[in-house]
């Protein structure tokens, strides 16, 4: 967390500066997709996000542990762990780890509905058991509290020009189009993992099951059977794009531009996976630096679209973290 975005955002405790300062490593490290869009933030906003998407990282690597390191049984400890001191730190604004200090001093700053972290939690307790989902209906019961919620505990951290609850599906609905694309670019991983997140029924329309995907994934052949399958996941993801994407234009306009970066740059993730025939079990796909950049460079365009629109408005006017003033939805 660079000095400049906490002493914007009032953040002047110590040892909270350092745990917000960790989670905005974690979000450097793990989501550089995310991490560029949050740059185009006014910076007063940076380190709440940061922290809610430090915990959230923080939690998925306890449960996901790629190399096996740790036992299911000592996963288990280490999120039952998590889960009381967040539970604590919700409470009383303390916390063994860093990421839970910072989340609970933002999730009072904003007042962020406690309920949304049990329902996060509770997705990531799925992952230590669940390994498939047989319908879509069932897929979103856990999409809910592993990605929805992500989504609505965006909303007061990033303001809006609506009543918040108008705003809140469509943010509810982005969160779930982000993390489709993480399980469409991650089938292999996954697949690693035991796990298989692209819903049963769809697969089983095209004559896929979990021997095939394995098969392909050990072997690197493709299937046609498969490739049908993944146009038709792509498909259903994109609908949910589209489902969200007026969402955007009822956020603060100052955050506008960052979120219509994210929208962009994970949906050229699926375009990516197209454009590679959607060989997603033999290589991840990665939307190419170059065009990364371009997308950001228009970003910042937005930006400073927006600053100068705000300065014309309002030019001696003081606008404090998380609060948007009214203006026409466009």
């Amino acid at each position: 967390m660079t000095r400049r975005e906490l002493d914007a955002a009032g953040i002047t405790d110590p040892g909270l500066r350092l745990a917000y300062t960790r989670c905005r490593q974690l979000n450097a490290r793990h989501g550089r997709t995310y991490f560029l869009a949050t740059r185009l933030l006014p910076p007063e906003r940076r380190a709440a996000v940061h922290a809610l998407y430090g915990f959230a990282r923080w939690a998925d690597d306890i449960v996901d542990d790629l190399d096996r390191r740790q036992a299911p049984a000592e996963r288990d400890r280490l999120l039952l762990r998590l889960e009381s001191d967040l539970a604590r730190g919700l409470a009383t604004g303390t916390g063994d780890e860093p990421v839970v200090r910072a989340v609970a001093d933002t999730a009072a700053r904003y007042g962020i509905g406690h309920g949304l972290f049990a329902d996060f939690m509770s997705s990531m307790r799925a992952d230590l058991t669940v390994t498939d989902y047989p319908t879509y209906a069932d897929l979103q019961t856990y999409v809910h509290g592993s990605a929805a919620v992500i989504g609505l505990q965006m909303v007061p951290v990033l303001g809006t020009v609506v009543p918040r609850e108008e705003a809140e599906p469509y943010a509810a609905a982005l969160g779930v189009a982000f993390q489709l694309t993480n399980f469409m670019r991650d089938v292999g991983e996954d697949l690693d993992r035991g796990r298989i997140y692209l819903p049963g029924d769809l697969l089983a329309s095209h004559g896929v099951d979990r021997a095939l995907l394995e098969w392909s994934r050990r072997t690197g052949r493709g299937d046609a059977r498969i490739r049908a399958a993944l146009v038709a996941a792509a498909a259903m993801t994109r609908e949910v794009y589209r489902t969200a994407e007026p969402g955007i234009a009822m956020l603060d306009p100052r955050v506008r531009p960052c979120i219509r970066t994210a929208y962009t740059l994970y949906g050229g993730i699926l375009d990516v996976i197209a454009e590679q025939d959607y060989r997603v079990l033999h290589r991840r796909a990665v939307v190419p630096r170059r065009r990364r950049a371009a997308t950001a460079a228009l970003g910042v365009l937005r930006v400073t679209g927006a600053r100068w629109r705000a300065r014309r408005r309002h030019p001696t006017a003081e606008e404090g973290p998380g609060v948007a003033r009214k203006e026409p939805v466009r």
